[in-house]
């Protein structure tokens, strides 16, 4: 197969959508120790209602199976939301489907889909943890074998037909069913971190892509973009949406959105550093994260949506999605990013999107 020819025009498709993901991150409390998971729960369904008020497109909600995260099961943090909002499509960021089983995973989020109506979404990859492997009885072995066999599946029941599907990792199916059926389908991304053969694999099963920047620039991963449209093109499969997930912060100057992110940042990252071997996170990595092409979102309405027009130009995306939980920061500056994200930041990278001279289109 040759993914090495056609070289696909970057721009910014038309009517561009906006989300928000968080990981249910475990804040501080007023006495200085992490809330109880159960209140940061509570806070996530509280962030999505603020969301959908302010007219955000998107709200996404994470797996993880660790004490800094909250959220182990999204499905049913999600239909909480559904019950307390009105138009924001709700999913995931992303599912671990490595170590879930795709027809529950079917099963529960057309069921979401159902008391929704109609606004559920998956993004499924492989995460950036491991602890649901151990977890569920699974090796690390079987990494990458885990989830191909699994998102081939999962393919499969998105076609809501009899399926027949034979693997290594569960016994063969024949002509099974499975239920409830959706209304109107069930949008289903794959998430990736930068790997190529996972962009491929999107695009093999005509499913958008979803990428994490969460290091280096967006620039950087220009070339993956290219890559996904070429192997569309290879695979005849029509043009599909291509999101952006990345963390930042806004607040109403540049200054307070660096001084309220940065030791939350820090200390996330120098936690998860310290588990995998890396040095603490610093100042300096900070602000090359946070400058003008940098993955970090942070900063005044103004600063970050002049930035995330630049990134949506850059990678031809059809949807940016703010990672707008960052560590323990505290719930009130979370609820004020939101609000000016949704009511200032949207607004003014649309103007800046439909403006040809803003050199962002």
């Amino acid at each position: 197969m040759d993914l090495s020819v056609v070289e696909p025009p970057l721009g910014t498709p038309a009517d561009p959508t906006f989300g928000l993901d968080t990981f249910g991150d475990v804040a501080l409390g007023p006495d200085g120790e992490p809330l109880p998971p159960a209140e940061a729960i509570r806070q996530v369904v509280a962030e999505a209602e603020l969301a959908d008020a302010v007219g955000l497109d998107f709200f996404g909600v994470g797996e993880h199976h660790r004490p800094d995260f909250a959220v182990s099961a999204p499905d049913v943090v999600l239909a909480a939301i559904a019950g307390r909002t009105r138009r924001i499509r709700l999913g995931t960021s992303v599912t671990v489907l490595s170590s879930d089983d795709p027809i529950r995973v079917f099963e529960r989020f057309a069921t979401l889909d159902a008391v929704s109506r109609g606004r559920a979404e998956i993004t499924v990859g492989r995460g950036s943890f491991t602890e649901s492997f151990p977890l569920f009885g699974l090796s690390l072995d079987d990494y990458e074998r885990l989830f191909s066999e699994k998102l081939d599946l999962l393919a499969a029941l998105l076609q809501e037909g009899p399926v027949s599907w034979q693997g290594s990792v569960r016994p063969p199916l024949e002509g099974v069913e499975v239920f409830p059926r959706t209304a109107a389908g069930l949008p289903t991304w794959v998430g990736v971190g930068g790997t190529p053969e996972s962009v491929v694999r999107a695009a093999a099963y005509g499913l958008p892509l979803v990428i994490a920047v969460i290091g280096g620039s967006p620039e950087g991963f220009v070339p993956l973009v290219e890559l996904y449209h070429r192997a569309l093109d290879h695979y005849e499969q029509p043009t599909l949406p291509i999101s952006m997930h990345s963390p930042g912060h806004v607040a109403a100057t540049d200054e307070l959105a660096r001084e309220q992110m940065y030791p939350h940042h820090a200390a996330a990252f120098t936690r998860i550093g310290r588990e995998r071997g890396w040095g603490p996170y610093t100042p300096e990595q900070f602000e090359q994260g946070a400058g003008p092409t940098g993955a970090l979102f942070v900063g005044s309405p103004e600063t970050v949506a002049q930035k995330i027009a630049w990134a949506m130009r850059t990678l031809g995306l059809s949807r940016f999605q703010l990672k707008y939980a960052v560590g323990t920061l505290p719930h009130e500056e979370r609820l004020e990013s939101i609000r000016l994200y949704g009511t200032r930041v949207v607004p003014r990278v649309r103007e800046l999107l439909a403006d040809p001279s803003s050199g962002a289109e």
